[in-house]
C-alpha cells in the first residue's frame, strides 16, 4: 500500500503537553496549562448549561446546516446566512478552503513563522506553500505582495499572528487587498478577534462589503473558551462560502458545539469580562518582562511571546519541572523564546514566580 507521497514528510500537528501526563510524568499534584492559548476562565454558563440539555439529543444527528446558529450568527455579524460556513475549528474550514482551492502547481502565499496549518494543507493538496519572513515579528505584506503572480491561488494572513500575537492595522490589511489580484482569495484568520482592545484592529466584516475575493476566519475555541466542541466559521462572499460547501463533510459540527456556540454567542457579557481580565494579563505579565530586561513581542491576543535569553528547549523544561506548561520556541523556530498564554492573574503570578526560579537555574545563551 502506497500512501500520497507528497504527504509522507508533513510533520504531525504537535499540541501542547496533557495536564494529566506532566502529573504523572513528573509527580506533580498540580500543572498549569499555559501552552495552548485556552481560555482560563472556561466557558459561559449558559453555554454549559446548552451543553447538559443536549445529553438527551445524543443518539440524534446534528443540523447538517448548522441552520439556528447560523441564522443567530449571521444577525450578531451583520451578514447573510449564506455567507457563513461552519467547520470543526477554524482549522476545518482551512483545510476545506485548501481543499475547494487547490490543484498541483498552484501556488499560495503565507508568512514564516505562522500557523502550521495553512502550510500543511496547502501541501497535502499538492500545491506550493511560498513563504516570507516575518518582519519584525509582524507579516511583511509588501514582500508578501511581491510574491503573488499567475499561479497564486490564495494568500493567509493571520492577525493576530501565531506564534507572536503581533497586530497588523486596518489600513496595512486594506492596502494589501486594494493591491493583490480579485482572483487571488485573501484568508484573514482572526481566532483572536475578540481579544481586540485596539481601535486599530481592521474592520473585516466592513471589508467584506468591498473585497469579495476576502474571508474571515474565526471561532469558538478561544475566548468563548469551547475548545474541546470544535466549532470555527468562516464568513465570505456567497460565492467564496458556496464553492467551500462544496467539499464540507456532512454533519461536520456536533449537537453540543452547535448548541454551545448558540449560548455563548448570546452571553456577550462573559465575553466582555473575559477580554478585560485578559487585557489585565496582558499588562501584568509586560510589566514584569520589562522589570527583567526580557524582550517580547507586543500582543493583541491571549498569549505572548517572549525573549528568555536562554535555550527555549531548556527552559521548558525546566518551567515543567515547575509544574508550568508553555510552549518552548524550540518547537516554532524562535530559539529563545517561549510562548505563554494568558492565564487568570494566580496563575499569572504562579508563571512569573517559576520564571524567576527558571531564570537563574539556566545559563544565558552565549
Amino acid at each position: 500500500m502506497k500512501p500520497k507521497s507528497n504527504i509522507m514528510h508533513l510533520p504531525v500537528y504537535q499540541p501542547g503537553k496533557p495536564i494529566e501526563e506532566v502529573k504523572r510524568e513528573l509527580g506533580l499534584k498540580e500543572v498549569i496549562k499555559l501552552a495552548s492559548n485556552e481560555n482560563p476562565f472556561g466557558c459561559s454558563p449558559k453555554a454549559k448549561e446548552a451543553i447538559r440539555s443536549e445529553i438527551e439529543n445524543a443518539s440524534l444527528y446534528p443540523d447538517g446546516g448548522a441552520v439556528q446558529l447560523t441564522a443567530a450568527l449571521a444577525k450578531f455579524t451583520g451578514v447573510d446566512t449564506n455567507q457563513i460556513i461552519f467547520g470543526a475549528g477554524s482549522d476545518e474550514v482551512i483545510l476545506m478552503i485548501a481543499r475547494a482551492y487547490l490543484v498541483k502547481g498552484d501556488e499560495t502565499v503565507m508568512a514564516t513563522h505562522t500557523f502550521p496549518q495553512y502550510k500543511h494543507n496547502v501541501e497535502i493538496e499538492n500545491a506550493t506553500a511560498v513563504e516570507v519572513p516575518l518582519k519584525d515579528g509582524v507579516h511583511d505584506l509588501p514582500a508578501m505582495l511581491a510574491k503573488v503572480n499567475e499561479r497564486t491561488k490564495i494568500v493567509w494572513i493571520c492577525n493576530p499572528n501565531n506564534p507572536t500575537g503581533t497586530l497588523l492595522g486596518h489600513e496595512e490589511i486594506e492596502s494589501f487587498l486594494k493591491q493583490v489580484s480579485k482572483d487571488v482569495l485573501v484568508v484573514l484568520d482572526e481566532a483572536y478577534y475578540e481579544y481586540n482592545t485596539t481601535s486599530d484592529y481592521p474592520r473585516g466584516l466592513e471589508l467584506l462589503k468591498q473585497y469579495p475575493n476576502l474571508i474571515l476566519l474565526r471561532t469558538f475555541s478561544k475566548i468563548y473558551g469551547l475548545a474541546s466542541l470544535r466549532i470555527g466559521y468562516g464568513i465570505g462572499s456567497s460565492q467564496v462560502i458556496h464553492a467551500i460547501n462544496q467539499v464540507r463533510e456532512p454533519f461536520n459540527t456536533s449537537r453540543f458545539g452547535q448548541a454551545a456556540a448558540l449560548a455563548a454567542l448570546a452571553d456577550q457579557d462573559f465575553v466582555n469580562e473575559c477580554r478585560e481580565q485578559n487585557a489585565q494579563g496582558v499588562e501584568y505579565l509586560t510589566k514584569q518582562f520589562e522589570q527583567r530586561g526580557l524582550f517580547y513581542y507586543p500582543t493583541a491576543a491571549n498569549f505572548i511571546m517572549v525573549d528568555v535569553k536562554r535555550p527555549a528547549k531548556d527552559v521548558f523544561d525546566a518551567l515543567l519541572r515547575q509544574g508550568l506548561i508553555v510552549r518552548g520556541g524550540h518547537a516554532l523556530d524562535f530559539p529563545t523564546m517561549i510562548r505563554v498564554t494568558i492565564g487568570s492573574q494566580e496563575q499569572n503570578e504562579r508563571f512569573i514566580q517559576a520564571l524567576d526560579h527558571v531564570l537563574n537555574e539556566v545559563a544565558v545563551q552565549a
